[in-house]
């Protein structure tokens, strides 16, 4: 027996007898379908410990968008970065340069999300992310000593560089390191993490809203400093993924890393290499690749057609113009002081929003979360359209106020959160890094289009829509929803073998939940 745990250990994959490995990898993938939540926690609350702490990264991306779009109603903000406007008699920044700005991070963003997909396949999730974290470290000066709008480019463009390792590692980690069971909800909580950093935003900025001069907003990008630090220093003694060591031929490593994830001992340890390695083997005889350029290939293309929409439904669902609404508000006639009232308001009900699709999670569906959030955003943004197309009235501006507010809750609940679980459990094991950072760089491609779009409807120097900016989100979000209902899939249930296979036999993506499948059955892959 030592002799074949030896040969389990350190063969490459290739050589291991696919007997044995076949019969282990089935015993840990029943093992997965018959623990319970409970269970999962007691065995792996250190797989469950490493995740959350990765996705703590997630919190300066969450903190800095928040700033950036809540820093155009900012009086001193824009007294630096605008130009007084004569017809509101304030300091506005223009409708160009707040499209500037609030991509110049989404752009750095989608250029670390390539890179990552690159340097976490060939070095791993860890090392990158420690890099990213000392990198960004020195990054924050320029947007903290900036005087003019280039410079805060710069800044905000070069640091999304790492906050794009940070949006797509968090995620890609949780789903390779957590069991099955623990997955949508480690998944589910990158999203918290965002909506935590966006809290701590709207926290710091209604705070400072009476400090007069630029130290009012430095003082926001300053706070930026409290995490890299720490996160690094916690991390540097985290295990790597055994997933990646696995790829990579490393069973040795894959064992230590197992041994600092959970507490099931050798044998356990020993199946659960193998259901990886299985794994493997299935994508081989599927053929999938390993490249960018494989992810539209075969079943690969459906599999990034998903991920991809699913993570530009978010922008699609009008969070452009309901998410943080602060500069709204206050076009819509509602006080500088009582806009950022209403945005912590905003930010705490996104955050009990993301703590309550946990509990969602465990009732519905992925697919049944994301139809039926995204149905009734779209009906909200409806509304909002409606009755400000009805009345100018204060009443009709504090409606409007309140429908965000539910919008931001629904979107909390579902939309928000599930997008991370969907998009980890559905592309392939070989694509994961790539697929997770191709489907979050389409987001922020479909977030830049939407930057730009929005301040020429809303600002009162371009079209001056107000609320009926709401019309144009609706439109978008009834597209997502068809989308939604006709092509995503439910993978609630399944691990990564049994999705492989599904995806093989093309099943359609309504019939998912009640397909049966055997991922041990060669005759479903139509190999020996």
């Amino acid at each position: 027996m030592a002799d074949q745990d030896n040969k389990v250990e350190k063969a490459p994959i290739d050589h291991v007898e696919d007997v044995h490995v076949s019969k282990e990898a089935k015993i840990a993938a029943q093992s997965e379908h018959d623990t319970t939540l409970w269970e999962a926690l007691k065995t792996n609350r250190k797989s469950a410990m490493w995740s959350a702490i990765i996705s703590l990264t997630i919190i300066m991306e969450g903190y800095d968008v928040g700033l950036i779009y809540q820093f155009f109603a900012y009086p001193s903000f824009a007294e630096t970065f605008g130009n007084w406007d004569p017809v509101t008699e304030s300091y506005q920044v223009s409708g160009p340069w707040q499209a500037g700005l609030a991509n110049g991070a989404n752009v750095g963003i989608i250029i670390g999300g390539f890179l990552n997909g690159y340097l976490s396949a060939k070095y791993g999730y860890k090392k990158v992310i420690l890099a990213s974290l000392f990198l960004m470290n020195w990054l924050i000066f320029l947007p903290f000593f900036a005087q003019s709008p280039q410079v805060l480019l710069v800044g905000q463009i070069l640091c999304g560089l790492t906050w794009g390792v940070f949006a797509t590692t968090g995620p890609a980690y949780a789903s390779e390191v957590c069991p099955m069971v623990l997955r949508g909800y480690l998944t589910c909580y990158v999203n918290l993490c965002w909506a935590i950093g966006q809290l701590i935003a709207a926290g710091v900025l209604y705070g400072l809203l009476d400090l007069t001069g630029q130290w009012s907003y430095r003082v926001c990008y300053a706070i930026q400093w409290v995490w890299p630090i720490p996160i690094f220093i916690v991390i540097l003694f985290g295990p790597e993924s055994p997933w990646y060591l696995i790829r990579n031929d490393r069973i040795e490593d894959a064992h230590k890393a197992l041994c600092k994830l959970d507490n099931k001992g050798e044998e356990c340890h020993r199946q659960t290499i193998a259901q990886i390695m299985h794994t493997l083997k299935i994508e081989d005889q599927m053929e999938s690749g390993s490249s960018y350029l494989d992810c539209f290939k075969g079943t690969d293309l459906r599999r990034t057609e998903i991920v991809c929409m699913t993570f530009a439904g978010q922008v699609l669902s009008g969070s452009t113009f309901a998410y943080g609404p602060t500069y709204f508000f206050q076009q819509a006639g509602i006080s500088t002081d009582k806009s950022y009232q209403i945005a912590v308001g905003g930010t705490a009900i996104a955050f009990t929003g993301t703590v309550i699709s946990g509990f969602l999670l465990s009732r519905f569906g992925r697919r049944t979360l994301y139809v039926g959030g995204m149905a009734v955003d779209m009906v909200v943004l409806l509304l909002i359209g409606i009755i400000a197309s009805a009345s100018e009235s204060t009443g009709a501006k504090w409606g409007q106020a309140a429908l965000c507010l539910i919008w931001l809750f629904v979107y909390s609940s579902t939309i928000g959160p599930i997008c991370y679980t969907i998009i980890s459990e559905t592309s392939s094991l070989r694509l994961r890094a790539k697929s997770v950072c191709l489907s979050r760089n389409i987001y922020n491609i479909t977030q830049i289009i939407a930057n730009i779009i929005e301040p020429y409807l809303i600002n009162p120097t371009e079209a001056n829509l107000k609320g009926q900016t709401a019309f144009f989100w609706f439109a978008t979000a009834l597209c997502a929803l068809t989308w939604s209902f006709f092509r995503l899939p439910e993978l609630r249930g399944r691990t990564y073998e049994e999705a492989d296979v599904l995806f093989h036999q093309k099943v359609p993506a309504r019939k998912f939940a009640s397909h049966n499948v055997d991922a041990y059955d060669n005759e479903l892959t139509g190999k020996e």
